[in-house]
């Protein structure tokens, strides 16, 4: 299961379903037994009526303020369009409330937020959600069923991930003064309950109605208007690109509700922008800002000194990842003749020294990923076996034969393996059809040269590229490097415009309906999509349906095992690297939870609080 910020008119036309805001009676089968929230597999944790989630402090004290980095700039605050439009704003969720609230303490469970209670029948044919009586938005209009409809159309219509996801609900409709029901054109699908749950509830009538300058507004563009919301904060100021603000909404309607307590408890959030790193870091050391989340392994090890760091006025701290898998890697662009054959791709594999780059650039901090659910037990290990087994047997003749015979891994690297790998690299592309000529790859048959450009927008990546690049050299491959702006990148990327890219997929522990969105073959080319790769292969398809209606926990895990074999074993990517922390360096104004919960990581801001006496002590 996945968030919601991540196909168009294809898929759309499939899968719109029919919608009607006229109440009826709730069919039959809705309202047998409503429930307080919503688990994929087995019991929830909390009981109905609990009072709070055991990971917060309901007696934290509100106020206080927190100023974040975020690098890049923004030029958008529709969160619906974010993923194919523009440059979402950083914190824009803040504003919203989804319909259930995740549980950071449970591996699949969802609590009533917006609505105070779902329901649905054993085969999960169909799912009904009950709305608060005091859900109200922040001019004091209640949420309605209505607006849960237009919410759901607007994000199935614009959102390439949410269509992906929502494909099998083939209908959205009032059945009660407070009640929506979905219903789903497939059975045995646990995890639409919780997919469901997720949505953000957007008002209807403010995205229908007119700005101040009279122009109709419209869901499905970008706007730097700041939208109207119904969640625990506002924004109170912005300056395009550079900073957001958002206060916390002192009347906020759930403040009080058993899924809030201890939650959202600074007064204000500041999304600064830099477009440098090295900058950012200057201006923490300067108490220009509060909190930044470091991903550079180079800037951990060597960028946080100075008196406030020695004097732990300022905070380097690391939490563990424990919720999240990754596949972050090079990804190849196959919709391309030159990326089609496996070997290949393979062949790129051989030539990528990840040791040596680990060892120069990276400090030795990261470990190879082997596995697109990196850093979980969904992780395949060994060779398949028992259900997993079962699940490949039928598709053998529509996946590589190393899925039954070898255990996936990476060619190892370091200075007594770069020649052999290289060699292996060579053979490999030879295999395919390709030859040195007058040192320069070319196709055997149309002597056409092989080249292929790096595309990125990140400048520090850089680094990664032109250390990847003499090594394909080396093997006859011509090599460039482009870095662009952001709003060129979405570009590039929604018209597949690219060789290879940098790509990461995030996983959770409950995989499902996203993974059609990023392997499935309907969502390959549908512009703004997570299959950015343009993965169409049957077998995949099938393994992504036992995931979705996996009927318990262990043939979930068995489903996802077989899948990352097929992936890995199609080397559509080259692994890249992983960190199973979040580094965070941050001045010591704020306490959190003595245990923060396993599957939250930092939990900031949502779980911290300003404490004013660490801020009477650092200053500020």
């Amino acid at each position: 299961m996945n968030r919601r910020s991540f196909i168009k008119s294809a898929l759309i036309a499939s899968a719109m379903p029919t919608v009607t805001q006229h109440a009826r009676a709730a069919p039959k089968g809705v309202g047998v037994k409503w429930r307080h929230g919503a688990s994929t597999f087995g019991d929830l944790k909390y009981r109905e009526g609990f009072t709070s989630f055991d990971y917060v402090n309901i007696d934290a004290p509100k106020g206080g303020a927190a100023r974040q980095v975020t690098l890049g700039t923004f030029d958008n605050f529709n969160v619906v369009v974010g993923e194919i439009k523009g440059t979402l704003a950083a914190g824009s969720d803040l504003i919203y409330d989804s319909l259930l609230l995740t549980a950071l303490d449970e591996v699949s469970s969802e609590y009533g937020l917006v609505a105070e209670a779902v329901s649905y029948p054993d085969d999960v044919s169909q799912v009904t959600y009950r709305l608060r009586a005091g859900a109200t938005w922040h001019d004091g209009r209640p949420v309605t069923p209505e607006d849960v409809i237009f919410s759901f159309n607007a994000w199935e219509k614009h959102s390439p991930l949410a269509g992906a996801t929502y494909h099998h609900v083939s209908k959205v409709e009032k059945t009660g003064e407070r009640e929506v029901t979905f219903t789903l054109s497939q059975t045995g699908n646990r995890e639409q309950p919780l997919i469901i749950g997720q949505l953000v509830i957007l008002p209807q009538h403010w995205w229908e109605g007119t700005d101040k300058n009279g122009n109709k507004r419209d869901i499905g563009q970008t706007t730097l208007e700041p939208p109207l919301g119904s969640g625990p904060y506002r924004i109170k100021g912005f300056s395009a690109g550079k900073k957001v603000v958002y206060e916390r909404v002192k009347d906020y309607w759930g403040r009080d509700l058993n899924v809030n307590l201890g939650r959202n408890n600074l007064d204000e959030l500041t999304y600064e922008y830099f477009r440098d790193a090295t900058v950012a870091i200057e201006a923490l050391k300067a108490d220009d800002v509060d909190w930044r989340a470091e991903n550079s392994a180079k800037n951990w090890a060597t960028a946080y000194d100075g008196p406030a760091v020695a004097e732990k006025r300022i905070i380097l701290e690391e939490f563990p990842i424990n919720n999240v898998g990754i596949m972050q890697a090079f990804a190849f662009n196959i919709r391309r003749d030159k990326f089609k054959d496996a070997r290949v791709r393979r062949a790129f594999n051989y030539a990528f020294d990840f040791e040596k780059v680990n060892k120069e650039l990276f400090y030795g901090q990261y470990r190879r990923i082997v596995s697109y659910f990196q850093g979980t037990d969904l992780a395949a290990t060994g060779l398949p076996s028992g259900k997993e087994l079962a699940i490949l047997n039928p598709l053998r003749d529509q996946v590589p034969p190393e899925v039954f015979t070898t255990a996936y891994s990476n060619p190892g690297g370091g200075f007594d393996a770069e020649r052999d790998n290289l060699r292996e690299a060579s053979r490999l592309l030879q295999a395919a059809g390709y030859e040195m000529r007058n040192e320069r790859l070319v196709n055997s048959s149309s002597g056409e040269p092989y080249t292929i450009e790096f595309l990125g927008n990140n400048a520090p990546f850089e680094r990664i590229f032109l250390r990847y690049k003499p090594s394909l050299e080396r093997i006859g491959i011509t090599v460039t490097i482009r870095t662009v702006d952001d709003s060129q990148y979405q570009n590039r990327l929604r018209d597949w415009d690219f060789d290879i890219i940098t790509y990461a997929w995030g996983e959770t522990l409950s995989p499902g309906n996203e993974q059609r969105g990023y392997w499935g073959s309907r969502a390959a080319d549908l512009p703004g999509s997570e299959n950015v790769i343009g993965i169409k292969n049957a077998a995949v398809d099938t393994i992504i349906d036992k995931i979705v209606f996996a009927n318990n926990r262990g043939d979930l895990v068995a489903a996802v095992k077989a899948l990352d074999r097929v992936l890995l074993w199609n080397n559509y990517v080259v692994p890249q690297w992983s960190y199973n922390k979040v580094r965070a360096a941050h001045w010591d104004r704020f306490s959190h939870p003595r245990a923060l919960p396993e599957y939250g990581m930092s939990g900031f801001p949502a779980l911290w609080w300003w404490d004013a006496a660490k801020a009477a002590r650092v200053g500020g």
